[in-house]
């Protein structure tokens, strides 16, 4: 397979695309350079609206739709086999570095035998990425000698593609026989009136320091004045203060949005590596020596409880 080809799986919930793979598409230009193909697959059960969505997307040039009953829930024994039908005609197969990318790559991956390239920040040509290691306290440029590859794309590192006038083809593929040896037999979603975490613009998260899950609710009085989304330390998911779809950090979410606000939280290096790319970090902590000052931007030393009232009060 000489010439570059380039799939990008399209994560989406049935009614809106992420905006992840906004950014996973920015990555898989950069790839390409000008050279190649660029297509994006729409994968689901009675997805053809998110299908006419992706035809939008800027620097694609065809949209392949796998409309089965068999993946209703996207579930990635069922997504592989769906994945891999198609995947001869790629050199690059492309997810978003999410829950959805993460849990479905690494068996397309082994699937086909050939390498995966995780978390990659930066594309130095079409075989040759940076990607963090060490919690992000380094940076390994990474170079596949294969002549495919798998790679998740941290959306934090790429602008995100935007939607043009110019509706691409939309392909049909059929499939069948799909793996079903996993099934989903219940969920638990958590609802969510304010901003999402990945994509939100302002983030204000809590850590171990507001000493309960009923104390968050200091930050999401000042989350709806700001129109910000709520995050957490692991240590505050971990002691049961917020659901885990609230964590930022190496093993969480990884974010970088225009402010950070990080109240009652010390700093780890777990929680640093997923928001440390945020354009302007706040830090309110009683203890002058948290690691987390060391990153921000502007610290205020103090009591949280004495201080969120005061911020919350000032903004209304």
């Amino acid at each position: 397979m000489n010439q570059l080809s380039v799939l990008v799986v399209v994560e989406h919930d049935n009614q809106t695309i992420k905006s992840s793979t906004y950014h996973s598409v920015t990555a898989a230009k950069q790839m390409l350079a000008g050279q190649g193909y660029l297509h994006l697959l729409v994968a689901g059960h009675q997805c053809e609206k998110i299908a006419e969505l992706a035809a939008k997307i800027g620097g694609a040039e065809k949209v392949i739709l796998i409309d089965s009953s068999e993946l209703s829930h996207q579930l990635a024994e069922s997504m592989t086999d769906a994945i891999v039908s198609i995947a001869k005609d790629y050199s690059h197969l492309i997810f978003p570095a999410t829950t959805f990318g993460k849990n479905i790559a690494p068996r397309v991956a082994a699937t086909l035998g050939i390498a995966q390239i995780s978390d990659i920040t930066e594309v130095i040509d079409a075989q040759t990425f940076i990607r963090p290691i060490y919690a992000g306290n380094a940076l390994a440029t990474v170079q596949n000698n294969g002549h495919q590859v798998v790679l998740t794309i941290r959306s934090s590192a790429f602008l995100a593609a935007v939607d043009t006038p110019d509706i691409v083809a939309i392909e049909k593929h059929s499939v069948s026989g799909l793996n079903q040896l996993a099934q989903l037999k219940s969920q638990s979603l958590t609802q969510v009136s304010r901003a999402e975490l990945s994509s939100a613009k302002i983030v204000i998260s809590g850590g171990r320091g507001l000493s309960s899950g009923e104390n968050f609710a200091l930050l999401e009085s000042i989350a709806d004045k700001l129109g910000a989304a709520i995050g957490a330390s692991r240590a505050a998911v971990d002691a049961g203060y917020v659901p885990n779809d609230y964590q930022v950090g190496q093993t969480g979410k990884i974010i970088a949005p225009d402010l950070y606000i990080a109240v009652g939280i010390s700093g780890a290096i777990q929680h640093i590596a997923g928001m440390k790319e945020s354009k302007v970090i706040v830090a309110i902590n009683s203890d002058p020596d948290a690691p987390i000052f060391q990153i921000a931007d502007y610290g205020i030393v103090g009591d949280l409880f004495e201080i969120l009232p005061e911020f919350d009060k000032a903004l209304a």
